[in-house]
């Protein structure tokens, strides 16, 4: 029984019995070795009577080993895995070395998810993982993917880590309890207990000072209370590292066999088999443990041979010298099993000195074993240790870049950033440079600084163009989506124009593309290329599958389409992207996706959908660490809060946006903040405040030379000085745009340029312009910016004295602006109505504006046709998590079923449609 410990044990049956009832719970247990960690994790099995419970333990030999943790926690769930997800379920089976085939880590998390949740279907679960700090990466980043989505599952996640180890899970966004050391009176009981005699109570009270309550401490110092004071007068203990001396100091006590044996065992990591060949390989006989064991060091049993605590394990292991912990690890990769391949490597790394092309070669089919199954960071390890053995030249480099990639596939971006630049000294074979500047490409435009992306791919693709066009292209095409995040024309124009050089001489995939990005530029800096998209779209939407997992083809297949702003051009492409991108689980590019579906959401009536598609993208932008469309997808979720008249969501949104967009040169991320705080003040009905905040975007723009339509508020900027009184800045600025709009030719800013026409033409020209913005809008899907025009032409109408006239659009404004939700302006168009003498007939905005982002989210899956569990795998949550928000979302609809649901959301506009399954 746990001495001590009592609000500890509390907050554990809280979670447990909170299991038992379908309520999720998820507590870290941190603290330095021997406070107490894994007697709570007991005591919690201990209380898991009823329930199913499944056990993990991190060991320091199984780090390297890909899911090694995580095969041990789900082997015996196994059962369920054909129940789940198809992608789901090959992910996971190729990530435990079940099958052969593909896998990511971000599909292993979901899929890790699906199967305990079906597991926990049967029986309430408690999983208990201690050692957490030494779990192989990959399978405490899967860990953490199911702990971020439990909610409401009758499962309970208990883990143990040391604290100042670095891990995975240290630091994430877990709840966490901090062990510290017991008090006074339970340490005089544990001492007692322990030696089943009375111990003086100065002693058990100057032992607990020094060592802080540590529970093993004062079990294994009991007898030698000094040793905890070797160091100088009042200076703070190390209790891990008097442990560890005290553990090794037992060790050396033994006789030399087993001493041999046990630094065997320390190496190997438990399998007794293994550990027995290895010793007789050494001369030593494995019998010799039973004096470790009776000396209290370690365990024998089951075929296993287990350390009582991981400190003396590690003690044994560091305490010898490193000749003898070689001849350990060669005579353990001697003893494996043949199937043991992986491991094998990696003692045959810790066995020889200096290069061995051997061990280089077994390293590196190794890290290619683990880098099929998802585990990246296992495989970045073993490629960049599989470099350091080999030769130096083009083989180092190749090694050195294919760890690179893989660090950045584990999210390590500084990691893989740095053994990419290494990659480069001295400079490799083109090939492998072309490869390692794509990929330190990839890192700054997500993670870094887009202009740092965009230089180092422009003067990668002029070294590659005369020899691979196809790979040049490529890099020209990330300089292109560079320069749209950074707004800056002038270098994507260029970049446009050496991707044209180079067309003739690409694949079809890459034409397609690369004329995509042309398109782009064009547009950007004000020079056309609608067109050159709207062929790209159509390109791309009859293309066969080469170049299909080319994440720029999906990146692209929905970008395209939104640059062109038309109801019909490549709208079916944009929805079979988002479906196969979200069967696919693939989570890695989501958030780029997400954040271009919720910018086209926002701009057509579909805002509540909108919203819960920016909260999504930035969700997963934060947990995959890519800054930059967190950035952006902030920036437009303020941008969509602005018209909603939602301003402290709206300040909050852009501040965070302008923060991280500042610190990385993000200039589209601070640029649409101010069209928001911008957009936000005019709505409210105060153009002075709005102009300091369009002016801001105009230097902006202009900083960057940027002069598409689409991003200028010239429009809003003409209204603001003509309601100011500056007659002569709002007609300038009419004129200059409606230039700019015609030179590009999209309905969307054809339309808002003949509305800001509209607002300083003479009352007898007036209509002409209003009808032909109105007629121009009817080709976009933007419901805001035509009721925006119905609202200024209506007040241009009262003002010439035609209020009969006024009030037609002024009425269409308002039902418009409360049917999306935008509370401001409708409030706007229904003052000007009671000006020309008529009172709106108000209604709210439709029903499904009360939910929250994620609800919404599910509502539009569920009621498009998608499965309760196709919906939890789109989501990457749990069936029962999706029960819980479905729930909520007929409580606060007041309905009752899936064809209610249906009509309220209007299903047959989803993006997400599927037949029924």
């Amino acid at each position: 029984m746990l001495v001590g410990r009592a609000s500890e044990r509390r907050t554990i049956a809280r979670l447990v019995a909170a299991a038992r009832v379908g309520s999720s719970g998820v507590l870290l247990l941190s603290g330095e070795p021997g406070i107490g960690k894994t007697a709570l994790l007991d005591e919690a099995v201990a209380l898991a009577t009823d329930m199913r419970v499944l056990r993990a333990r991190g060991a320091e030999a199984e780090r390297e080993v890909p899911f090694g943790g995580l095969a041990q926690l789900l082997r015996p769930a196994l059962g369920e895995l054909d129940r789940i997800p198809g992608p789901q379920r090959d992910a996971l089976a190729s990530a435990l070395a079940l099958r052969q085939g593909p896998a990511d880590r971000f599909t292993v998390g979901a899929a890790t998810l699906s199967l305990l949740c079906r597991y926990a279907e049967h029986a309430p679960l408690a999983l208990v993982v201690d050692d957490a700090h030494l779990l192989d990466r990959p399978s405490a980043e899967a860990l953490l993917f199911t702990a971020r989505r439990l909610l409401a599952d009758p499962v309970v996640l208990l883990l143990a880590a040391r604290t100042g180890e670095p891990h995975a899970l240290a630091g994430a966004d877990l709840p966490e309890l901090v062990l510290t050391g017991v008090d006074l009176a339970a340490a005089q009981e544990i001492v007692r207990r322990a030696g089943g005699r009375p111990v003086a109570v100065d002693l058990v009270a100057r032992l607990h000072r020094v060592v802080a309550g540590n529970p093993l401490a004062l079990l294994e110092l009991a007898d030698d209370p000094h040793r905890a004071e070797d160091g100088p007068p009042g200076a703070p203990v190390r209790v891990s590292a008097v442990l560890a001396a005290a553990f090794a100091a037992r060790a050396e006590r033994l006789g030399a066999a087993a001493r041999s044996a046990l630094l065997v065992a320390a190496t190997e990591g438990g399998d007794l088999a293994v550990v027995a060949a290895a010793c007789t390989a050494l001369g030593v006989d494995v019998g010799a443990l039973a004096e470790a064991e009776t000396g209290g060091l370690v365990t024998v049993d089951g075929g296993r041979v287990e350390f009582r605590h991981p400190l003396i394990r590690s003690a044994v292991h560091t305490s010898a010298d490193a000749a003898r912990r070689r001849d350990a690890h060669r005579a353990v990769a001697a003893a494996l099993p043949p199937d043991e391949d992986d491991r094998r490597a990696w003692h045959l790394s810790e066995a020889v000195l200096g290069l061995d092309d051997g061990v280089a070669a077994a390293l590196e089919a190794a890290a290619r074993r683990a880098a099929g199954r998802g585990a990246h960071a296992v495989a970045a390890t073993a490629f960049e240790r599989s470099a350091r053995f080999g030769a130096p030249g083009a083989e180092r480099a190749r090694r050195l870049t294919a760890a690179g990639s893989a660090a950045w596939a584990a999210g390590l971006p500084d990691r893989a950033d740095r053994l990419l630049a290494e990659a480069l000294d001295p400079p490799p074979p083109l090939p492998v440079r072309t490869r390692v500047h794509e990929l330190r490409g990839d890192i700054a435009v997500k993670c870094g600084s887009p202009a740092a992306a965009r230089d180092m791919v422009v003067a990668a693709a002029d070294e590659a163009a005369a020899a691979d066009p196809d790979g040049a292209v490529g890099l020209l095409v990330d300089a292109v989506l560079a320069c749209l995040w950074l707004a800056d024309a002038a270098s994507a124009v260029r970049a446009g124009e050496q991707i044209a050089l180079l067309l003739p001489r690409t694949a079809p995939h890459m034409r397609r593309l690369g004329t995509m990005a042309v398109g782009m530029s064009h547009v950007l800096a004000g020079r056309g290329g609608a067109d050159l998209i709207r062929d790209a779209v159509a390109a791309l939407a009859t293309a066969d599958d080469e170049g299909a997992d080319d994440p720029r083809r999906t990146v692209l297949s929905v970008l395209g389409p939104l640059f062109l702003r038309e109801s019909d051009a490549g709208r079916a492409l944009v929805e079979r992207t988002m479906q196969r991108s979200r069967d696919r689980t693939a989570l890695a590019v989501l958030p780029t996706l997400l954040f271009h579906l919720a910018r086209d959401q926002a701009t057509s009536d579909r805002w509540a959908d909108a919203e819960a598609t920016y909260d999504e993208a930035a969700r997963l932008a934060r947990e995959t660490g890519q800054t930059t469309k967190l950035a952006l997808a902030l920036a437009g979720s303020a941008w969509l809060h602005a018209h909603q008249g939602r301003a402290d969501e709206c300040r909050s949104r852009a501040a965070e946006a302008v923060t991280i967009a500042g610190e990385h040169g993000i200039l589209l991320g601070t640029a649409w903040s101010w069209f928001a705080l911008g957009d936000l003040e005019l709505g409210h009905d105060d153009p002075a405040a709005a102009l300091a905040h369009y002016e801001r975007l105009v230097a902006e723009l202009d900083a960057g030379r940027v002069v598409d339509a689409d991003l200028s508020p010239a429009p809003e900027l003409v209204e603001v000085h003509a309601r100011l009184g500056h007659r002569a800045d709002a007609e300038r600025l009419a004129a200059e745009f409606a230039e700019v709009a015609a030179a590009k030719g999209q309905p969307w800013s054809l339309a808002r340029a003949a509305r800001a026409c509209g607002v300083v033409a003479p009352d007898d020209a007036l209509d002409a312009h209003f009808r032909s913005a109105l007629s121009w809008h009817d080709r976009t899907v933007d419901a805001f910016e035509g009721a925006r025009t119905r609202l200024t032409y209506g007040v241009r109408l009262r003002r010439a004295a035609r209020r009969v006239d006024a009030r037609a659009q002024l009425r269409l404004a308002v039902a418009t602006f409360d049917e999306l939700g935008a509370s401001s302006w409708a409030d706007r168009a229904a003052a000007e109505l009671r000006a020309t003498g008529e009172t709106a007939r108000r209604r709210g905005p439709g029903g499904t504006v009360a939910l929250t982002p994620q609800e919404r989210r599910i509502a539009s899956l569920l009621a498009a046709g998608r499965t309760t569990r196709q919906t939890a795998a789109a989501m990457f949550v749990s069936p029962k998590t999706v029960e819980y928000h479905l729930r909520n979302v007929y409580n606060k609809l007041g309905i009752h079923s899936r064809t209610e649901l249906g009509v309220a959301l209007g299903a047959e506009r989803g993006a997400d449609r599927q037949p029924d399954a």
